[in-house]
């Protein structure tokens, strides 16, 4: 909203020349969070700027080769629509012109003044046929520029969305959703309404401006003189009044980004607040940043309605010199009737495009930064392709499930590896158990499982046969997942379930969720299995949310399951029910299991120890306690 107010602020002060036409850390803390709520991540306070405006351009052309055509009928009605426009005015003094004299002429004759076809009735004709054609090109390079910038949205769109398909886990773990969303969509929704509108009213101004002024000098260059002395002074005056508008909206919205998180976190922290009696300090602090704001938002008021009627004030001065010295021209004959008006409609043709220029230069240069952010993400490297359908490898069916790592090398940066040497093998049906601190590489080492990422030495094998020469597809098929982080997709709960396997049955799925002990809460729902949900949605808890996920993991039947942490958002009942149900789905299955709670792994067929991304220690429970290593360590700190 007040990016809204902002941008009103600058309209209005340039509408004056187109008539001329704790705490500095809760603070910080607080415009952080508010700024998230307000959807401004870190890369919007970039300046909008592009780095390098010619090939940009440049690129943008190309990539808008099939839309060419459309483009150039755009630059012709603007030619032709300019040209028009600039010879109406002049028209119409011919026009008036000739009136005039057919009106002295009657009253020099004494009979009554009438418009005929041959007294002024064709001039008028004409007249109203320069205005019809000005609007047929006007209205033609309007829908055309629209279908070409539309066209140009869609097909960078559509590239957009293949590239995202094409993209590593890793671009995606180093950028927000929201600043990925935000370039797919606003920025290139940006760049078609400023193609729509910015580039055509610059156009349209260049035009009209040369036109205007040329045509006044030929008129008067004296009145034209002053014309542009004043439209200098406006300029500028409107520049400095923009510049300083904008720097106090720009402390009224970082005020509201103040007062806007200090409200979230007292909503939020409602409960802490009125446990620790603090409600009237919370008060007195929200009371104290809108006493700020409103500060803030009287000067910038104050500043924004006393600059515009100065502006018009200037405007309105070189009118009135203008139209004194004119009408002492008119009467020297200097001028004639209809030269005098025409030079007054001139002057409004060109002051209002000479104020539209300053401000379409900035939304163009803004609209090119947001093409760049755009043809950044075209420019970013993309995952190795699958291999050919006929080179890539198949395991041979039924899928057995041994799984092998052979020296595996890997790092996030090539120049820092994380894991150096890794080695060791799942035969099929086993349990493997991964283990270690936050950080140690669990989840690195089944994103490499998974090929989330590409090993940059060794090898993985499925029954043998080298994952990287398979289809990321054929490789995936075999695996079911269960995150830590449960995740649902708007829908209903049967659909949750079924999102791995879509043409299963109700019967089926209400299987899945007995085996995940689920289905004693979802006939609970308002719609049982037919009860919408979201990710957000209040009426799941996190353990039921985790529980549908786990039933849809079930419902998949894979041969490889990766549980990471499966259980951590259960309670300790629940936890019970749900190891024996994965007891269950795990026989004959080979699975991997990333725990944190020791607990639940000690019956595991093999226990891989990770610290610092790669494998220190690996064996049965009984193993490893017997070596009194890390692992055991790690066990002795939970049950001693």
């Amino acid at each position: 909203m007040m990016a809204t107010k902002q941008v009103d602020t600058k309209e209005e002060i340039l509408s004056g020349m187109s008539e001329f036409d704790e705490n500095d850390r809760l603070e910080a803390q607080r415009e952080e969070r508010s700024r998230e709520a307000l959807g401004l991540d870190g890369d919007d306070e970039q300046p909008e700027v592009p780095r390098d405006i010619v090939a940009t351009i440049r690129r943008l052309w190309k990539e808008a080769a099939g839309q060419r055509w459309r483009f150039a009928i755009v630059l012709v009605s603007v030619v032709c629509y300019t040209g028009f426009s600039v010879a109406a005015p002049a028209f119409s003094a011919h026009v008036i012109d000739v009136l005039w004299a057919d009106i002295q002429a009657s009253f020099a004759e004494g009979r009554t003044f009438a418009v005929t076809f041959e007294r002024g009735g064709k001039e008028i004709l004409v007249y109203l046929g320069v205005w019809t054609a000005a609007f047929a090109f006007y209205t033609a390079q309007v829908f055309t520029m629209a279908g070409f910038a539309e066209r140009l949205n869609l097909a960078l769109r559509n590239r957009v969305a293949r590239k995202l398909n094409r993209l590593p886990l890793a671009f995606y773990d180093a950028h927000k959703p929201g600043e990925i969303v935000s370039r797919a969509t606003n920025d290139l929704d940006k760049m078609s309404e400023v193609l729509q509108t910015g580039l055509l009213r610059l156009f349209t101004a260049v035009g009209s401006v040369i036109g205007a002024v040329i045509m006044m000098f030929v008129y008067s260059p004296l009145l034209a003189c002053i014309f542009l002395v004043f439209s200098v002074i406006a300029m500028a005056l409107t520049k400095f009044a923009a510049g300083k508008t904008l720097a106090l909206a720009a402390e009224r919205q970082m005020w509201v980004g103040h007062l806007t998180g200090a409200v979230e976190e007292a909503y939020s922290g409602r409960v802490i607040i009125r446990a620790f009696n603090r409600e009237k300090a919370s008060s007195e602090d929200i009371h104290r940043l809108s006493d700020k704001l409103a500060d803030a938002s009287r000067r910038a008021d104050f500043f924004t309605n006393a600059a515009a009627p100065g502006i018009r004030f200037i405007g309105r001065l070189a009118q009135v010199i203008i139209a004194i010295i004119g009408c002492a021209m008119l009467i020297g004959g200097r001028l004639t009737v209809g030269t005098f008006q025409a030079f007054f409609q001139y002057i409004m043709q060109a002051s209002e495009p000479m104020t539209q220029m300053s401000m379409t230069v900035n939304t163009l240069q803004s609209a090119l930064a947001s093409v760049e952010r755009v043809f950044d993400i075209l420019d970013e490297p993309e995952i190795e392709p699958d291999p050919a359908p006929e080179l890539a490898l198949h395991v041979e069916q039924p899928v057995h499930g041994r799984v092998a790592f052979e020296h595996v090398r890997f790092g996030y940066d090539p120049t820092k590896p994380l894991m150096r040497d890794v080695s060791f093998t799942a035969e099929p049906g086993q349990k493997i158990a991964i283990v270690g601190a936050t950080g140690a590489g669990k989840t690195t080492l089944i994103n490499l499982l998974m090929r989330f990422y590409e090993i940059d030495g060794g090898r993985i094998t499925l029954d043998g046969v080298d994952t990287h020469a398979m289809s990321r597809a054929e490789l995936r098929q075999n695996f079911g997942m269960v995150l830590q982080d449960a995740w649902l997709f708007d829908g209903t709960i049967a659909e949750n379930i079924a999102y791995g396997c879509p043409d299963v049955t109700r019967g089926e799925i209400m299987a899945a969720a007995r085996a995940a002990h689920v289905d004693f809460f979802v006939r609970t729902m308002p719609h049982g299995y037919d009860t919408h949900v979201a990710n957000d949605a209040e009426n799941i808890s996190q353990g039921q949310r985790q529980l549908l996920t786990i039933a849809r993991a079930i419902l998949a039947n894979p041969k490889i399951l990766i549980l990471d942490e499966a259980t951590s958002s259960v309670d300790t009942r629940t936890e019970h029910a749900i190891v024996h149900a994965m007891e269950a789905l795990m026989h004959g299955r080979t699975s991997f299991v990333i725990a944190h709670r020791l607990s639940t792994i000690v019956d595991a067929n093999l226990i891989l120890v990770m610290e610092k991304g790669t494998i220190i220690e690996q064996g049965t429970h009984a193993e490893l306690l017997a070596a009194n290593g890390a692992y055991a360590a790690l066990y002795n700190s939970q049950f001693m």
